[in-house]
């Protein structure tokens, strides 16, 4: 059921053990339930950018709540939540976040609204570079439209190498190096006849121990 499906969502990151079989055609009869809508939301610091977005569903904020932070921490309460917020942009060097949301999907039937949160971040010290970044955010709530979990969701290494100023380095180092590399593995696997689960999970076995024999540790 939907009460069941919001239930087992909330405990458990989003994408975890909650794929069910679908069709297209499953989807378009769903698209119809689906409230999809702009607002506009800018805020200065977190605790003020959770207040103003819940106004839009006339949701409410007891202090209890299920905040799964990119299945890297769970915290209990958003005195916690806040908290935590503004001890790791400290200790990242980060003097100013600028929270903003454009629009957000509303599914009623699971009482679940999820949005793409923009961050623009402002540095404490000079020689860090500020920068955008996008998180996706769920929202469960209950039938008194309390807030009752929050899932968050982000790429965790892109995020510390824009903090760090490495993004740049990252990505040209992917993008000439690693992407090559991989793509003539790929194809030579491809043209083996032997792509499946095992022989991929037997190649990620192998590798790292074949290098540890090449370089002597083994």
């Amino acid at each position: 059921s939907d009460r069941r499906l919001q239930s087992t969502s909330s405990h458990s990151s989003v994408g975890n053990f909650t794929a069910k079989t679908t069709s297209p055609k499953r989807i378009l009869e769903k698209h119809d339930s689906i409230n999809a809508r702009k607002c506009l939301v800018a805020q200065v610091g977190l605790e003020n950018f959770i207040r103003s977005i819940t106004a839009p569903l006339d949701l409410t904020l007891p202090n209890a709540v299920r905040f799964n932070m990119n299945g890297n921490g769970r915290m209990q309460t958003w005195e916690d939540v806040y908290m935590a917020e503004r001890v790791y942009t400290q200790c990242l060097g980060i003097s100013k976040r600028i929270y903003q949301m454009h629009a957000f999907t509303h599914e009623p039937d699971r009482k679940l609204a999820y949005f793409i949160l923009e961050e623009h971040n402002e540095r404490t010290l000079p020689f860090l570079p500020g920068f955008d970044f996008h998180v996706l955010v769920f929202t469960y709530y209950n039938d008194r439209n309390e807030v009752t979990a929050v899932d968050v969701q982000y790429d965790q290494l892109s995020f510390f190498l824009h903090c760090f100023g490495l993004a740049q380095l990252h990505a040209w180092f992917v993008e000439f190096v690693m992407t090559p590399l991989t793509m003539v593995w790929a194809k030579a696997y491809h043209n083996s006849g032997l792509v499946n689960p095992f022989t991929f999970m037997l190649q990620l076995i192998l590798f790292p121990v074949l290098l540890m024999y090449y370089w002597g540790i083994l």
